[in-house]
């Protein structure tokens, strides 16, 4: 199934939480918290201003994002549990960092 938001709305990948803690202990799942970051992997066109014109959002596919604990709609597309929320409920963009970049490689 393919799926397109509507207007200000955007489908998030949510993270992988930590599976283990930073004393090296193994949490189980029924124990661990939902990550609040996620990537974008659907973005709708915009909303429209008072004299019609399209306002794109400011996040797009791809963006590592920051939301809060209880925002959005928790759906299952294709067997994949996402989140659906509008643009307001992000908090932030998070962008890497040339430290990032290198933890990473």
């Amino acid at each position: 199934m393919k799926f397109r938001p509507l207007h200000d709305r955007v489908v998030i990948r949510r993270s992988e939480g930590d599976l283990v803690s930073k004393g090296g202990i193994i949490i189980p799942d029924t124990a661990k918290e939902k990550p609040e970051q996620g990537e974008v992997i659907a973005a709708g066109p915009g909303l429209r201003d008072e004299a019609g014109k399209l306002v794109p959002l400011d996040v797009g596919t791809g963006d590592l994002i920051l939301f809060g604990k209880w925002s959005g709609t928790e759906v299952k597309i294709d067997g994949e549990d996402l989140l659906i929320m509008k643009e307001a409920d992000i908090l932030g963009i998070v962008e890497k960092t040339e430290k990032t970049a290198d933890k990473a490689a």
